[in-house]
Formats: structure tokens, sequence, C-alpha cells
């Protein structure tokens, strides 16, 4: 598993591990019953804290993506991968309401929150 952690960017270690999970799950990449590294080899790999994983994990498994069984790990869910999709898109649709509540407040025209959300957007993929 290819994780990728930045000390520059603005997200926490451990929320930008717990995206680049959701990510590989969502497209497929892991699937259903797929197991995680323990929480332990990822923290050696990355070289960060064990308790910035298991933070990670924890969020992973209340949002429904992995489920941790004592003793033998954490896999990915079973959880059907469109109903998570579905998910996530109703939490983006709820950030871009407040954007554009925002925008609308501040006189910002559309076409120039449009440049301002594709420019975040390319960000993020980098």
């Amino acid at each position: 598993m290819d994780i990728i952690i930045s000390n520059s960017s603005d997200k926490p270690l451990y929320q930008q591990i717990t995206s680049q999970i959701k990510n590989m799950i969502i497209t497929g990449e892991l699937g259903p019953g797929d197991a995680l590294p323990s929480m332990r080899y990822l923290a050696k790999e990355l070289r960060i804290s064990v308790i910035t994983t298991k933070r990670a994990y924890e969020e992973l498994e209340r949002d429904g993506f992995i489920e941790t069984v004592p003793g033998k790990g954490s896999y990915v869910a079973e959880k059907n991968t469109e109903f998570i999709r579905e998910e996530q898109l109703r939490i983006a649709e709820k950030h871009l309401l407040e954007a554009v509540e925002a925008a609308k407040l501040a006189g910002i025209p559309l076409d120039e929150l449009m440049d301002v959300f594709k420019m975040l957007y390319r960000e993020e993929e980098h």
C-alpha cells in the first residue's frame, strides 16, 4: 500500500492517511475483505507515531470504511462502495453549499468561485 505523507501539508498526518485509504477503497484499489497493514507496521513504514496510525484507523472504522477484528487486524469493510461514494458526495455537497452561501454574501461571482474551486481541486491531486 503506497501512502505518501507530507509534513508541509496543512492536513494533519492522520487525515492524510485516512483520505488516501478512503480513496483506495472508493476507487477499488482496495476491495472488501482486503487486509490493511498493522498500525505498528504502517507507523514504522511512514516513520510516524503509532498513535497517529491508530487515530487514522479509528476514523476509518467510525466512517465505515474498515472493520477491526481484535487480535487479527483491520480489513476493508464489506460495505457497498457505491454507498460510501454517495455518502462522500453528500458531505462534499454540504461543504460546497456553505462555500456558495459565503461567496454570495461576499458578492463573489460564480466564475471566480469556480476558478478557486478548480485551483483547490488540482492542488489536492498533487
